[in-house]
């Protein structure tokens, strides 16, 4: 902040401000910065904006709350100028970026990448900006989390079995090329190894994955009550009274399964206390198990991704390279296509990107690393 002002109709100790309140004569840093973030704010609102166009009800609804109150944050800065707010300065990066992906996409990646912006306010560190400024930042990132949350639901099942597939397919294939080319043998016999290999998985990942979905999806449905009470409860012995016994087993207190019985059984009308009134037990609706997905779609994705993902390292080979440049070429592929991969992950996750690039990184190879190794002591022993 300045240290020129030397007077101030609003503080008469100019040194000693309230956040947020404009100094006689802001510095070049503050105009520079307050411009900035009036540029950001902007374009964070327009974010919102777009965004709400591809939602409807309750969602377009917060969606455009929150562009109104990054509208006001703009305001804020707009006072704070005045007359030195000049021409508006281009959004950062990143803010750019999220409102290309919002006009063009409007997915759950945005509100991502959103949730993460959000996240990373500087307000909290900035005397300029209101205690109100830096608590509407704190809650934006919860609100821009829950509404990235049910796109993560809805896309949670077949997208971990992509990730998973591709980047199975990454890391065993470039350990098997690297182990097989290791060990001295051709370029040929290294390229039918991996076409193996990519087959051998992707089908191995669908029927494994199908399997496992399948199976949790039944596992879930067993779980669910069925109507057995309507059919069985007017033959039921009221002296000993088997059907208490199931709305026990179900977790309910001993009164509210009391009075749920005596409501099967005719005893009594639905007119004591309301809350213990269930409602009947009727068909339930279709349930999508969104966070688990169909077995279908997470096979599919699982083959393909596998496939995909597994088809990277023998490229060089396909193209006719051989060798140590060939091994090279492949690393190299695998290495930015695992970067790729993690940094989905990050932003889908609302974490960091880069870290989580990384991190693929570095298992894929230090995995493949081993398996050459291994290669290496194998084709010695065999020579």
């Amino acid at each position: 902040m300045s240290q020129h002002a030397t007077s101030d109709p609003f503080n008469p100790e100019p040194h000693h401000r309230e956040p947020g309140q404009a100094a006689a004569t802001p510095s070049s840093a503050d105009i520079k910065r307050w411009r900035q973030y009036l540029a950001d704010e902007r374009a964070e609102a327009a974010v919102y904006r777009d965004l709400a166009q591809n939602r409807r009800g309750e969602e377009r609804e917060i969606l455009l709350a929150l562009a109104e109150a990054e509208g006001r944050h703009e305001a804020h800065w707009l006072q704070l100028l005045g007359e030195h707010a000049g021409r508006s300065r281009p959004a950062s990066l990143r803010s750019q970026l999220l409102g290309f992906l919002a006009r063009h996409f409007g997915s759950v990646f945005v509100l991502a990448l959103a949730q993460r912006a959000e996240s990373r306010s500087p307000y909290a560190n900035d005397p300029s900006a209101t205690p109100a400024m830096v608590a509407d930042e704190q809650i934006h990132e919860e609100v821009v989390r829950g509404l990235a949350t049910r796109g993560r639901n809805r896309l949670a099942g077949t997208f971990r079995a992509a990730v998973f597939g591709a980047n199975d397919g990454l890391v065993s294939n470039l350990s098997l090329v690297m182990g097989m080319a290791a060990s001295g043998v051709g370029s040929s016999v290294v390229l039918l190894s991996g076409v193996a290999g990519l087959l051998a998985g992707a089908l191995s990942m669908g029927a494994g994955e199908f399997i496992s979905v399948r199976s949790q999806r039944e596992l879930l449905a067993a779980t669910r009550p069925t109507q057995i009470t309507l059919a069985a409860a007017p033959s039921l012995d009221i002296e000993h009274n088997e059907l208490l016994l199931v709305y026990l087993a179900r977790g309910m207190s001993r009164e509210a399964a009391e009075h749920r019985v005596a409501e099967r059984m005719g005893l009594r009308d639905c007119d004591c206390d309301p809350s213990l009134s269930l409602q009947p037990e009727l068909p339930e609706a279709r349930d999508e198990h969104e966070a688990v997905g169909t077995a279908w779609s997470a096979a599919a994705s699982s083959f393909c991704f596998f496939a995909s993902g597994a088809i990277v390292p023998i490229l060089p080979f396909v193209l006719g390279m051989t060798g140590v440049a060939a091994l090279v070429v492949s690393a190299a592929l695998v290495g930015l296509a695992l970067l790729f991969t993690g940094g989905v992950v990050g932003l889908l996750s609302g974490t960091s990107p880069t870290s989580r690039g990384l991190r693929q990184l570095a298992i894929g190879m230090g995995a493949a690393g081993v398996t050459y190794l291994l290669g290496l002591a194998f084709g010695a022993v065999v020579a």
